[in-house]
């Protein structure tokens, strides 16, 4: 079981803040333990707000989206983490480079399927819906293996 989950991708306005909020939501509906689920950018700059689009398909789908503001990675959130899921593959590399330590605990979110989570930000609506219906997805399977 894991009590730290960090998401990432590259801005934290998108992809990485969108799985936060789903996780938060599959995991308030099927367990009680207690599990932090945070989301950080390896490019990220600070304080930017959730990308409106994605935001507006979320609060549709009736997940809770707080106040987001965005979070450049660093070693200790890696290092806090028990678990830490990237939105492309490429990412593990990324994320271990930063913290050398990580190895063994940095996963794609598309790991069970061997796919990417394409950046939909700044694309046609299309593509927001089809990255958010991949991240739903791919939640869904990692929930039950984190609680």
């Amino acid at each position: 079981m894991f009590s730290n989950v960090l998401i990432v991708c590259y801005a934290n306005i998108c992809r990485s803040p969108a799985a936060e909020a789903i996780f938060k939501s599959l995991h308030s509906r099927i367990s009680s333990n207690p599990v932090v689920f945070h989301s950080a950018g390896i490019r990220a700059f600070e304080g930017m707000e959730m990308d409106s689009v994605m935001k507006d398909l979320l609060v549709g789908r009736g997940v809770a989206v707080g106040p987001h503001h965005s979070r450049r990675l660093n070693v200790s959130m890696v290092r806090q983490a028990d678990l830490v899921l990237v939105a492309e593959r490429n990412q593990i590399r990324q994320v271990e480079a930063l913290d050398r330590t990580a190895r063994g605990k940095v996963f794609a979110l598309g790991n069970w399927e061997g796919v990417d989570i394409v950046d939909p930000h700044g694309k046609t609506e299309s593509s927001y819906h089809e990255s958010l219906r991949l991240i739903e997805r791919l939640a869904a399977g990692w929930i039950e293996r984190i609680c």
